[in-house]
């Protein structure tokens, strides 16, 4: 039976574009070959976060199902909005942690007033934190406990904890929002307290809370492996500053899917010596978009591999998908893939700066820079609100490589979209709108570390600290 000859012109194109990727150094099977290490979605572990009713465990008392619940209401908690619950929370914690098969429960159609808090393992096994009424910060900074300025709800040292049960974690945050330094100008800039931390832990599991109102950031991972997020909810106004939605630090094995967040900073942000971070079906919106960073600031090392976005709609942010480092910084990013991504009104759908700078003084030329190298962007699509639909603001003497465009759709409903580079070595196949000829094929241009020529401008943005 003979063959097609359209066939065999297919066939001659794949293996060329497969001898193309390979003789430019690119392996992305290879690269990202950690994700393969990274539990699949929607398997039976998924779904092992057990339905519990509040109502169930009105009291400390076992239970025929093997559960032991620990309910903040039999230490003394009142549940009105008003009374200071903190040290009947830390009492229910301390029982519940010395517990084997504990439920610390915090029970529906209840308010807690909480202050800052530290929730410490390690505790006895198959611990479940079932959040599902709504935990409260006091609403006046002034009440805030000053020996944890930056913390609010913190676990640590815990493994094989599941925190559930579809409650609220409300930070209280718009006084915080009105002294900030961005909102008034005339005030010091200082920090403010995360509302919940998950920090020095292992496989720990978050499904269906809502985070809201943060004082500063809303959820952060930090110092931790094997930590798996699904349905939850951040919400918080476009105006709050620096209140980034999920955050990522010094993190391996992370996998965040089903999630919606709107926030007034990045949707989810990534930063230093975090590795093999997944994640899926994420609607982010209002907010900063998905970053990488920032990275590199005041000369410090930054690392960041491993890390994949499959399957997004990005609506109205001022950024889409972002890399962002600093001057004078150093280490890499790279293994990176963004792929199935939707963009409606995104000010800057695909941007890497390696010269972002959030300061009130202009940042000073440096010659070194975090390495961004092995990115690829797949199936982007969507509308850009700003002429710049790709930007590849890449370090002169440390420039980009291995960028791969591969399937881009974007377009601008009122002009001409565009793609700006410097110093970013790529290549672009399959559809690619805007045209993206100013990515480098090859490293025989100055932008290999000959000349150096940072003193030109690249637009430095100040969007948050």
């Amino acid at each position: 039976m003979g063959v097609d000859s359209p066939l065999i012109t297919l066939l001659f194109v794949l293996i060329a574009m497969l001898a193309y990727v390979r003789g430019h150094g690119i392996d992305f099977d290879a690269d990202l070959s950690f994700s393969n290490g990274i539990q699949p979605w929607g398997t039976e572990e998924d779904e092992e976060f057990e339905p519990l009713s509040a109502s169930e465990f009105p009291l400390w008392k076992s239970s025929g199902a093997g559960k032991m619940p620990v309910n903040v209401d039999s230490f003394g908690a009142v549940g009105d909005g008003i009374a200071d619950d903190t040290q009947a929370f830390v009492s229910a914690w301390e029982k519940a942690c010395s517990l084997n098969n504990a439920v610390f429960l915090i029970p529906e159609q209840r308010i807690y007033k909480v202050n800052a808090t530290k929730f410490r393992g390690p505790c006895q096994g198959k611990l479940i934190i079932q959040i599902a009424g709504t935990i409260v910060a006091p609403e006046e900074p002034i009440n805030w406990d000053p020996k944890n300025p930056r913390l609010w709800i913190v676990f640590s040292n815990l493994e094989g904890a599941r925190i559930q049960g579809g409650g609220v974690i409300d930070g209280s945050g718009s006084k915080w929002w009105a002294s900030s330094c961005k909102i008034n100008k005339t005030n010091p800039c200082r920090g403010a307290p995360t509302a919940m931390t998950i920090d020095s832990s292992s496989k720990v599991r978050v499904k269906g809370l809502t985070i809201q109102s943060a004082q500063q950031m809303h959820f952060t991972i930090s110092r931790s492996v094997a930590i798996r997020i699904s349905g939850v909810r951040v919400d918080s106004p476009p105006d709050s500053p620096n209140t980034d939605g999920i955050h990522i630090s010094e993190s391996t094995d992370i996998s965040i899917q089903n999630c919606r967040i709107g926030t007034g900073d990045d949707c989810i942000s990534i930063v230093n010596a975090s590795s093999n971070i997944k994640m899926k079906n994420i609607d982010c919106g209002p907010g900063h978009g998905i970053s990488i960073g920032s990275l590199g600031k005041d000369n410090s090392v930054g690392i960041v591999t491993g890390i994949v976005l499959d399957t997004a709609t990005l609506t109205g942010t001022t950024n889409g998908l972002r890399i962002k480092t600093w001057q004078g910084g150093s280490g890499y990013v790279r293994s990176v893939r963004f792929e199935n991504v939707k963009m409606d009104d995104v000010e800057n759908p695909i941007i890497i700066d390696q010269f972002y700078c959030d300061s009130t003084k202009a940042c000073k030329n440096k010659t070194e820079a975090v390495k961004i190298s092995q990115v690829m962007y797949r199936n982007i699509s969507g509308t850009s609100r700003t002429s710049k639909a790709m930007k590849f603001a890449c370090s002169d003497t440390v420039p980009c490589s291995n960028i791969v465009l591969n399937n881009i759709n974007l377009e601008r409903e009122n002009g001409t979209a565009e793609t700006y580079c410097n110093c970013a070595m790529g290549f672009d196949y399959g559809f690619v709108r805007p045209a993206a000829d100013c990515l480098r094929n090859d490293d025989s241009s100055s932008c290999s570390g000959g000349s150096v020529n940072n003193n030109r401008k690249h637009g430095q943005v100040n969007t948050e600290l």
